[in-house]
């Protein structure tokens, strides 16, 4: 990990839009599986999943899930239910109504809100499971009222054939009913458009490698999406009260996702700059997924020196992470300064994993710097609003007019004589 001066240091983050050969790989399928459905999804499962699969085998039975029960530990299954409980209590208090509002010339503007119908949460099975992805995904949607949530999910794991059965349970305790055993672009192309075996949906989230990534990108419009994640992103801010070892720990923590995560300190001091940095080197003899850590940190990681706080806190706006620790003296002094992170985790006692797992703000946060115009996976995401007007004839009368010399500086001139001819009428013209 490099030891820098802020002002040296560029983390350009782009969205990952793939090679063009990526590209028309995707697009083939999609419009495969667009085209022929089941067929497609089939072939393409056993050609690129090494599974050979038929129609009916597709979804998941209840007798599947209940046997993954019986292949977890009794101490995982205490944990996720403790953790749907803080994820759904904090999920409740984002929840909003429709609302009217009635005026005295008699016009009624309101805004109604309701629940999309049935919306399609990917679970990746590539490198790793990711049960608690399950829970982030699944339970706003279900606080926001969706109907019908379901679930798809490639039908080898990690490179083992079968799905994880800590994703199938965790799927069951966040209370999905209806689950596939498919991934990759097809599993996309499938929840956008439907098959004889999938029913299409509104909207799909979870994350995925480049291909379900630019499957996603590719049929945004036919449904909606959540977004086109980056590499994971963690940026702590420091003095000299925080631990190098609780620092390198939590940089650690996002550096082991991926070989394109991003780990950086900022900090005045140099002292715990150092110390930091050979903490890291201490701890990455240990990690498991050293290789991963590693080629994080040395690639796109840093200790960024800064002159004071206040500097420190500039730079954390002009990153926008996807995770802000501020570990100071007094993390709440600095709290209003802070414009653009995803997260924000804020004393010695606020690792990143706690947010990632169990406090219950939700873990899928907006990455690349997008943090300066979007945010956290919420209820609002799974809502549809639909404006309401109750225009009187007494506020007719009154704003016609206004309303017909608008249209007709824009040149629309349908738009106004349908309010002329209301007035002339009510006005006996």
């Amino acid at each position: 990990m490099r030891i820098m001066r802020a002002e040296q240091f560029g983390l350009k983050r782009e969205v990952e839009y793939g090679s063009p050969e990526q590209n028309e790989v995707v697009r083939t399928i999609v419009e495969a599986v667009r085209t022929e459905g089941d067929a497609a999804l089939l072939r393409y499962t056993e050609q690129l999943d090494r599974v050979k699969l038929d129609a009916a085998s597709l979804r998941v039975t209840q007798q599947e899930i209940e046997a993954a029960y019986d292949k977890v530990d009794a101490a995982f299954l205490t944990a996720i239910r403790e953790a749907a409980v803080n994820i759904r209590a904090f999920h409740e208090k984002q929840k909003r109504t429709s609302w009217m509002d009635l005026q005295p010339d008699g016009t009624l503007l309101g805004q109604i809100l309701r629940p999309l119908k049935r919306v399609g949460v990917y679970v990746p099975g590539g490198k790793a499971a990711y049960p608690s992805s399950v829970l982030m995904n699944v339970i706003p949607a279900q606080v926001a009222g969706v109907p019908e949530i379901v679930m798809v999910t490639p039908p080898a794991t990690g490179g083992k054939a079968g799905i994880d059965p800590y994703i199938l349970v965790a799927a069951a305790e966040s209370g999905v009913k209806e689950m596939y055993r498919v991934g990759g672009a097809q599993a996309i192309a499938a929840l956008a458009y439907g098959t004889a075996s999938i029913a299409p949906v509104d909207k799909i989230c979870g994350p995925g490698n480049i291909y379900v990534a630019l499957a996603k990108r590719a049929v945004f419009g036919a449904v909606d999406i959540d977004s086109i994640a980056g590499p994971s992103e963690i940026v702590v801010l420091a003095d000299d009260t925080a631990d190098a070892s609780y620092v390198a720990a939590d940089l650690l923590s996002q550096a082991e996702h991926d070989e394109m995560s991003s780990a950086i300190l900022i900090t005045p001091s140099t002292k715990l700059a150092e110390a930091v940095v050979a903490e890291v080197e201490r701890q990455l003899s240990t990690l498991p997924r050293e290789a991963i850590a590693r080629s994080s940190v040395d690639n796109y990681g840093a200790a960024l020196l800064v002159d004071s706080l206040k500097d420190g806190i500039d730079v954390v706006n002009q990153l926008a992470p996807e995770h802000l620790e501020v570990l100071t003296a007094d993390p709440m002094s600095l709290l209003g300064l802070i414009e653009n992170a995803g997260a924000i985790f804020l004393g010695p006692y606020s690792s990143e994993p706690v947010g990632d797992y169990f406090a219950g703000p939700n873990h899928i946060i907006p990455t690349n710097g997008t943090a300066r115009f979007s945010s956290p996976v919420n209820v609002d995401d799974f809502l549809k609003k639909s404006s309401l007007i109750y225009y009187s004839k007494e506020a007719l009368m009154t704003n016609g007019d206004k309303i017909i010399t608008l249209a007709r500086h824009e040149g629309l001139e349908g738009h106004a004589r349908a309010i002329e001819i209301r007035l002339e009428k009510e006005r006996g013209l």
